[in-house]
């Protein structure tokens, strides 16, 4: 049996180290939990744990899971959405993290335009080029803000990115450091419905390192759930 609530503490309490010993305010870093392939039952015992953000790879899964904990957690999407599925996710999650493209930022804004409601996002950028992996990239990024910007209903709360796997935790330092540079040369614009105070990075090998800088949400899943089957995605895919 995974000690779920145990490996909860664990990593809030290595959040919390992390951001002292980088001069922050702990409070300024949310867990997210990502719970691809977890079932509902684990999930809730994370929320239980004090876990209030969960994270979902594919709206079919989340859908299925959110029928049974209902909005016992904040809901984010944390992996690739296709554009004929913007309108079921933008029901389902309070924060789409992988905004990528105009046209399913389009699409979001017409669900949201019907419904009277904004819709929040998260830019992901594809920081290594890796064609492997969703996201936009460093170079295209502000053009896709600027596009953005001209939607009603769209609200961009920050940006995402997942670095290359490494072993070594370090590798990530670069990437992490960059998307920082990114969000702040992005608030410099003054873009309109562009606030991106979020900065999404971090996961179970290398959090404490994105927490150093400058990540306000970290998404970690095996650290809390244990090692996950890979029936549905592979390394290149994994989110937490």
């Amino acid at each position: 049996m995974v000690d779920i609530a145990g490996n909860c503490k664990r990593v809030m309490e290595g959040i919390a180290a992390a951001a002292e010993r980088s001069g922050r305010d702990p409070s300024e870093v949310r867990l997210l939990a990502a719970a691809k392939t977890q079932s509902a039952a684990a999930v809730r015992a994370a929320v239980e744990a004090g876990v209030r953000l969960v994270g979902e790879n594919y709206v079919q899964e989340a859908q299925a899971k959110k029928e049974i904990l209902g909005d016992a957690a904040e809901w984010h999407l944390i992996g690739h959405l296709q554009r004929n599925k913007a309108r079921a996710a933008a029901g389902l999650f309070a924060v789409i993290e992988t905004l990528d493209k105009l046209r399913l930022a389009q699409a979001l804004d017409r669900v949201g335009r019907e419904r009277d409601r904004d819709i929040d996002v998260m830019v992901e950028v594809n920081l290594a080029g890796e064609v492997t992996k969703s996201g936009v990239s460093e170079e295209g990024l502000v053009p896709l803000l600027r596009e953005v910007s001209r939607l009603e209903r769209v609200r961009v709360k920050g940006l995402m990115t997942v670095p290359p796997l490494a072993e070594d935790p370090e590798a990530s330092r670069p990437h992490f450091r960059r998307l920082r540079e990114l969000r702040d040369a992005v608030t410099d614009l003054g873009l309109p419905h562009v606030l991106p105070n979020e900065l999404s990075m971090g996961m179970t090998h290398d959090y404490e390192v994105a927490v150093a800088e400058g990540s306000t949400l970290v998404r970690v899943g095996t650290a809390l759930f244990g090692p996950r089957g890979r029936n549905r995605a592979d390394n290149n895919n994994e989110r937490g």
